[in-house]
């Protein structure tokens, strides 16, 4: 961006016309966007490859697990990653091969990852609200 505000500058300088003077309040106020504009993309990229496969977003709150019964795809050796928010202590268990099991903190933002070795059906359950979160129909 300093480029574009040396390449303005430079304009201003080599010619005195009005046009000059309306073109560099143009760049500055492009490059005051672009700058609120960069990080905005980033969160967006770093999200992207933190996960190569299947992400199921779980919130548990006032006794409500949303989603219920929920459906998803998944594929063997790639990553399945429940993400979840949640207002009480509890027990998520995956019946899969291998199995996995991942207790639940009463805070947000908690992300558990897991693979499976074989194709079929995998269901998340929730342990102490007794609710089965989402089947996993993982293929080969």
């Amino acid at each position: 961006m300093s480029v574009a505000v040396l390449a303005a500058a430079l304009v201003g300088c080599g010619s005195s016309n009005a046009p000059s003077e309306t073109a560099a309040p143009e760049a500055s106020s492009g490059a005051a966007p672009g700058l609120p504009a960069a990080p905005a993309p980033a969160p967006t990229t770093s999200s992207a490859p933190a996960v190569d496969g299947t992400v199921v977003d779980i919130n548990i709150a006032g006794g409500k697990v949303t989603p219920t019964n929920g459906q998803a795809q998944g594929t063997v050796g790639k990553p399945i990653v429940l993400k979840v928010d949640s207002d009480v202590s509890d027990s998520l268990h995956v019946h899969s091969v291998p199995e996995h099991t991942f207790q639940v903190e009463p805070r947000p933002d908690q992300q558990f990852e897991f693979t499976v070795d074989v194709p079929g059906q995998v269901d998340i359950e929730l342990h102490d609200l007794t609710r089965t979160v989402a089947t996993i129909q993982v293929r080969p």
